[in-house]
């Protein structure tokens, strides 16, 4: 029996040849990936379907959280980018930090989204004079160095350094700059849900010992009235942070600072309301444009490139540059009141 199977696939195989190498050859070239990427205008996303409050008030506007899409380097990907405008070839290494592939970086991302939610949620809470406490921080391994000797993983919870306690970036980085180049430094940490004993170990650097990790800090916390905001798997990265604090301080008062107007932005926000800059902001306001946005918001250092993509295209759209989340509130305040 398995003779004749092997005959007949023998058979098929000479009769059709030709069409399986041309399949093949498909196949791998949309399935073997160069080392880069291609950036194309994204989109918004009304964060009105992705955020709720208990007993919030009502908007006649929208605020939305602008993207960048991002397509793998595949072959034909990188040959359409030479004939569509506004698709731009970008190396991996651009936008991975040193030592990381593209997988890596991803799973850094989606930590920096959740940094940026509890930031929202935090700076949207006091700034309407609504009760939020903070229970616990947490501190994660965001970024290993390549020259890193560690076994430490990025997503690792950091509990304890040398036998003491960690609440903060601050905390790890003056015990490890007491120490010698070469100590060994054992750490407790939290990795799915469970214990273990890590280490690492210190090297010279011109600014002294290190141990080549970089953390980042979430929070849990209690608020009232409760708030939920949900995403997609695929969503990653800090730059919704600004937008995600807008509409939930503005679900929080009961004066509506959209002014009725569909806005579209981008921007970082820390725990202390500072608004960062952000990659991409050319694609991000493409995609408002495209989304008949009336406003854009972005960064103060994003402001000048922004500004000159609209005067090139002849975009008609307001936008508005922010550094602080309390800025923010204001100047859309202020558009509101001359309206």
């Amino acid at each position: 029996m398995f003779t004749k199977i092997y005959e007949k696939i023998k058979e098929f195989i000479k009769e059709n040849y030709k069409e399986l190498i041309i399949l093949l050859a498909v196949v791998l070239l949309f399935t073997i990936e160069l080392p880069y990427s291609i950036y194309t205008p994204g989109g918004a996303v009304d964060l009105n379907d992705r955020i709720t409050v208990q007993g919030e008030y009502d908007s006649d506007g929208s605020f939305n959280m602008a993207y960048v899409s991002m397509v793998r380097g595949s072959i034909p990907f990188l040959l359409i980018s030479y004939v569509i405008p506004d698709w731009d070839i970008v190396k991996a290494e651009d936008i991975t930090a040193e030592g990381e592939d593209m997988n890596e970086m991803l799973e850094r991302e989606k930590l920096y989204m959740q940094e940026s939610m509890d930031a929202a949620i935090i700076n949207a809470y006091r700034a309407a004079g609504k009760e939020v406490t903070i229970t616990n921080t947490i501190n994660e391994v965001s970024y290993l160095a390549e020259e890193a000797d560690t076994d430490l993983k990025i997503g690792d919870i950091i509990l304890e350094v040398n036998g003491e306690a960690i609440d903060s970036l601050e905390d790890l980085r003056n015990i490890v700059e007491a120490l010698e180049v070469g100590e060994k430094v054992d750490l407790i940490v939290s990795r799915d849900g469970k214990e273990r004993e890590c280490y690492a170990v210190t090297y010279d650097t011109s600014d002294g010992a290190k141990i080549g990790v970089s953390l980042l800090t979430t929070y849990e916390y209690e608020t009232d009235p409760e708030v939920t905001i949900t995403s997609k798997a695929s969503e990653a990265g800090s730059s919704g942070g600004l937008m995600m604090s807008l509409t939930i301080y503005n679900k929080l008062v009961e004066e509506d600072i959209t002014g009725g107007a569909k806005i579209v932005g981008t921007g970082t926000i820390d725990i202390d309301g500072n608004v960062g800059e952000i990659g991409g902001v050319k694609y991000k306001l493409i995609g408002a444009v495209k989304n008949d946005a009336e406003i854009f918001m972005c960064p103060e250092e994003n402001y000048e490139e922004a500004k000159k993509v609209a005067e090139e295209k002849g975009y008609d759209i307001t936008i508005i540059n922010v550094s602080t989340f309390d800025e923010a509130i204001k100047k859309l305040e202020e558009i509101n009141s001359s309206n």
